[in-house]
């Protein structure tokens, strides 16, 4: 035993000596065991739970500032009113998770998995969504000013009345997608986004940037849609959604 623990003695540095001990008894390395004492650690501002297993639990109100939550996996878990500032969630599973109210201003969603997650009244500004997986997903209400969804799968993901002032949805697909009671004032970037039946009636989209006609033509708008010089109502508008 202490052969063992004199070879780790680099590790025990930066680790502690009881935790050493205890991961040579149960046959562990000490950084294994280092990482599962990280996600028994309860939630707090900076905590790094990668890789952590947090599903089917109650969050929220957690204050969770500039935390580091890359890859946990907090499937239908209430992340409700959290404090999200800054926070890395990078990969992460937030499958019919609920984050309604929370503060997320800045913070990482990149390539998260978000099927059917709860975004409502959700404070995101300037959030990185790029290459999230976030198909019918509930942003009702959100402040979503300056946000990123590059490349994010938005399939039937509800926007009424949020805010999207000056986000971008280059390459994302927004099918199905409704946008029709969202607010916003000056441009969003709509390049390459595919926008099959993509609900935009209503809306004032004369100052966007990157919409194309062919998207235009796949979409859903109506007599009060109004689009950027150059662009004309799609042959099929208004839709039929009955």
């Amino acid at each position: 035993m202490f052969e063992a623990v004199r070879k780790l003695r680099p590790a025990l540095r930066g680790f502690g000596l009881l935790a050493a001990i205890c991961a040579l008894q149960v046959g562990l390395p000490a950084s294994a065991s280092a990482a599962e004492v990280n996600c028994r650690t309860e939630a707090s501002p900076g905590i790094d739970w990668t890789d952590c297993e947090k599903k089917l639990i109650i969050l929220r109100g957690a204050d969770l500032n500039g935390a580091i939550l890359t890859d946990v996996d907090f499937t239908s878990t209430d992340l409700r009113d959290t404090n999200l500032l800054a926070a890395s969630l990078e990969k992460a599973t937030l499958v019919r998770a609920s984050l309604a109210g929370a503060k997320a201003k800045g913070a990482k969603f990149d390539r998260i998995e978000g099927y059917r997650t709860d975004f409502s009244g959700i404070d995101a500004q300037g959030a990185v969504f790029a290459s999230a997986e976030i198909q019918r997903s509930n942003f009702t209400g959100a402040n979503l000013t300056n946000a990123d969804f590059t490349k994010a799968e938005l399939g039937r993901a509800d926007f009424a009345d949020a805010d999207i002032t000056g986000s971008r949805f280059v390459l994302a697909n927004l099918a199905r997608a409704d946008f029709s009671k969202s607010k916003f004032t000056g441009a969003i970037d709509f390049t390459d986004a595919f926008f099959f039946l993509t609900r935009i009636d209503g809306l004032d989209l004369s100052q966007s940037t990157g919409l194309a006609q062919w998207q235009v033509n796949m979409s859903c708008g109506n007599a009060d849609t109004k689009l950027p010089e150059g662009l004309t109502p799609g042959a099929d508008w208004p839709c039929n959604f009955d």
